[in-house]
């Protein structure tokens, strides 16, 4: 099965931290790493900013409803962007050690 890397931003570190947490115990993804990012966006007819915490995370395609259905239970906001990017390729080693820490 592909592996993908999956995205998504978290209302602050906390809560990316506690998202990051349940989805590792439930083997969902392989690491998550966080990035603190500012973001413009549209919002209720109006554009909006905030500060978020961004997250990147090692998965496969076929899990992605598991996690949108975890995301879904943990985070703060109505509309979270929960998104996947394809993986073309990746150095063996990283292969090797994703496939052993999901499920």
């Amino acid at each position: 099965m592909p592996f993908c890397q999956v995205w998504l931003s978290c209302a602050d570190k906390a809560e990316a931290d506690k998202i990051a947490q349940a989805l590792l115990d439930k083997r969902l993804i392989a690491c998550a790493k966080q990035l603190p990012v500012k973001s413009t966006f549209s919002w209720e007819g109006k554009t909006a900013k905030s500060e978020e915490t961004w997250m990147s995370m090692e998965s496969r395609e076929d899990l992605f409803e598991e996690i949108e259905a975890e995301v879904a239970k943990l985070h703060s906001y109505d509309t979270f962007v929960l998104t996947a990017t394809p993986i073309t390729k990746i150095s063996k080693e990283a292969e090797t050690w994703t496939k052993e820490s999901l499920k």
